[in-house]
């Protein structure tokens, strides 16, 4: 069994332009109705596999990717194991991929964040997972309502849900995330208070609520389609996105992100915030999406057992890949942009794309701040409440000519 201890090194934060590094674990004990990733349900031999597999497609990246530099030199700042459940994973196959992530990708002392369901988390675990170096934990706690967990196929009860974030926070990590689902049928403010009272209490350091989405793929999605299921309607979602919003901000979490919530700045995510600033990141397992920081992007096989072909035949299993134009990197800058409480930051904006969008975009700005669904302060356009539960449309009014 892997038993070494890794201190933790210098802070990630001081290098927020380095890169990130995502895994994917595609596996968890049983397929949640709303679940759109790439996941499946495996056993002994499938952990095995996924593991020789991902430790040769580990190696195919060492000598570099776009630009052309070796990986080793670029000196990853953050590391971030999603899924499916990375906590299936046993603590000596974790200690063995960060073993051969460190020797081969240069990811010693980087910022290691873990997901993982209430389920699995014991003192034991939490033992295991932080002599291992990992900082951070997301817990995929969802609710603490047992029928709400019944309803969203969770395999954990609301005590557990409870319970888990109480143990990883008296384990000491440096961060202990938990995810909240919310607009489900029926649901009202009041049950929703209910929700965001008991994840306050708890006192962690950060929260990502997401509103249900039924996407077509999904059991969900199949309910659906067949008139059995209905997402809850377009006002009621507002209506529970802006308590979301004011209740944690006044309970000491603001939204530093449309979902994602941080007791302080130093609490937010080092590694989600390297997608909304087209920081690089590689992605390595199947359905991990990678960018190089400049134009190029590309995703892997989404199928588990295409993604193990192509690496059994020494090929990186990419699927697809795009070059982004000028207007693409601007589209993404602007949406990202306005997602984050931070927002638009207008002059680098038009000094990284050609484009002045007090300019371009006067009439829409001025019509934005008129309705109290926008704010230009301090050389940044940013939106309100009022603007972030429309955030989607509000972008895309936007006329990016340079």
């Amino acid at each position: 069994m892997h038993s070494s201890r890794r201190e933790p090194r210098k802070s990630p934060e001081e290098a927020p332009d380095a890169p990130g590094l995502y895994l994917h674990v595609p596996f968890c004990s049983a397929v949640c109705p709303y679940c759109d990733f790439a996941v499946t349900v495996g056993g002994e031999a499938s952990r095995r596999n996924y593991l020789a597999a991902l430790e040769a497609e580990i190696a195919l990246w060492e000598s570099g990717w776009h630009p052309e530099k070796p990986l080793s030199q670029q000196a990853f700042g953050t590391v971030y194991l999603g899924g499916g459940t990375p906590s299936w994973l046993r603590p000596e196959e974790l200690g063995r991929v960060f073993d051969t992530l460190a020797a081969r990708l240069g990811t010693e002392g980087a910022w290691i964040q873990l997901e993982a369901n209430p389920e699995d988390v014991t003192e034991e675990s939490l033992a295991a997972w932080k002599s291992l170096g990992v900082r951070a934990l997301s817990l995929g706690t969802q609710s603490f309502d047992d029928e709400s967990l019944s309803f969203l196929g969770r395999r954990h009860t609301g005590e557990q849900s409870r319970t888990a974030v109480e143990l990883a926070l008296a384990a000491g990590f440096d961060n202990v995330s938990l995810d909240l689902i919310y607009g489900l049928p029926g649901q009202d403010e009041a049950a929703l208070t209910r929700e965001l009272e008991t994840a306050v209490a708890l006192a962690p350091h950060h929260l990502s609520c997401y509103q249900l989405t039924i996407e077509p793929r999904t059991v969900f999605g199949h309910r659906a389609a067949k008139g059995e299921l209905t997402e809850l309607p377009d006002p009621n979602q507002a209506t529970l996105f802006r308590r979301v919003h004011e209740h944690l901000a006044a309970a000491g979490y603001p939204a530093y992100e449309v979902s994602n919530f941080a007791r302080s700045p130093e609490d937010r995510s080092r590694h989600n915030r390297k997608y909304w600033s087209h920081v690089p990141y590689l992605g390595l397992g199947p359905s991990a999406h990678s960018y190089d920081g400049g134009r190029n992007r590309w995703w892997n096989e989404r199928n588990l057992s295409a993604w193990r072909k192509e690496i059994a035949k020494g090929e990186k299993p990419i699927a697809g890949e795009e070059v982004l134009g000028d207007a693409d990197l601007a589209l993404e800058a602007l949406m990202l942009g306005l997602r984050t409480a931070q927002g638009i930051p207008l002059e680098p904006f038009q000094r990284r794309h050609g484009i002045d969008l007090l300019e371009t975009d006067a009439d829409l700005i001025e019509e934005l701040v008129r309705n109290g669904q926008a704010v230009v302060d301090g050389g940044r356009l940013s939106l309100t409440l009022d603007g972030l539960v429309i955030a989607e449309a509000l972008t895309a009014r936007f006329d990016l000519e340079a």
